[in-house]
């Protein structure tokens, strides 16, 4: 969920059908609790951008800044805290502290920052940009680029290569599978006519992969050594595709590290 000033809609189900603003209109009858739903979620948007803004608060500053009632605000605030969006602490006291509970103050988890527009894509951008210039850019730029690439997937690949480790090669795109989602690739194995494919439905470095392709040719080099095959890369999501699909062959080919990259990170259309 990305926080904006502007609420979502929010379709309200039917018992007998399906959900209103998903292919029919919305009941008359419902309308308002649809436009009342749409201003809760409206103002909880805008009491965690509040927080965002002015740092940690309480519900009395909030209410204040809001001109919401501490009622609402503290209505909004259980919401938040239930969804992990904030959490309460108590307010750190400077010099003599008086009598009483400290009062509490609620500030954006990590959760709730990531639901705001982060810039983490375009530093990844220019961290490999970086590299690539330095090392004098044209072909050495990029093999300083996938130099990077294999270095960053070794280190995820020893996660993988503990999970693969006891499994049978009949067995191993599966638990390869499970042990990408998660690591939040969201991916499935499924057979195919001549061997398996190994699905990706999401990818957590798509954006900077469209410019930098040796993140995937990195990945698939992985998968080959990981599975012991040759492997090749048939689509992926940064370059169009729905999915990322690797096509592992069933036949008993002999181990090798390398991978098929004439089309991984590209479009092969």
């Amino acid at each position: 969920m990305k926080y904006a000033g502007k609420a979502p809609h929010s379709p309200v189900a039917r018992p007998d059908g399906p959900a209103a603003g998903q292919g029919m209109p919305v009941p008359a009858r419902d309308v308002p609790r649809v436009h009342a739903l749409d201003e809760q979620r409206g103002t909880r948007n805008r009491v965690a951008r509040s927080i965002l803004d002015h740092g940690p608060s309480t519900a009395a500053e909030l209410a204040v800044r809001l001109e919401l009632t501490p009622a609402a605000v503290r209505r909004h605030l259980d919401t938040l805290l239930a969804e992990g969006v904030v959490e309460a602490r108590d307010k750190r006291v400077y010099g003599a502290r008086g009598r009483g509970r400290p009062a509490k103050v609620f500030a954006l988890t990590d959760c709730g920052r990531d639901a705001f527009d982060q810039a983490y894509d375009k530093l990844a951008q220019d961290a490999l940009r970086w590299i690539a210039q330095s090392a004098g850019g044209g072909a050495r730029g990029e093999a300083a680029v996938a130099a990077f690439a294999r270095a960053r997937l070794a280190a995820q690949a020893e996660n993988w290569q503990a999970a693969l480790a006891a499994a049978g090669p009949e067995d191993r795109a599966q638990v390869l599978a499970g042990a990408l989602t998660a690591d939040g690739y969201a991916a499935t194995a499924r057979s195919a006519p001549v061997g398996e494919q190994l699905c990706q439905h999401h990818c957590p470095v798509a954006h900077v992969a469209e410019q930098y392709p040796q993140l995937c040719e990195a990945e698939t080099e992985v998968f080959s050594r990981l599975l012991g095959t040759h492997v090749q890369r048939l689509a992926t999501i940064a370059h169009g595709d729905g999915v990322c699909t690797t096509f592992i062959p069933k036949s008993s080919t002999p181990k090798t590290t390398e991978a098929s990259t004439s089309t991984a990170g590209r479009n092969p259309a």
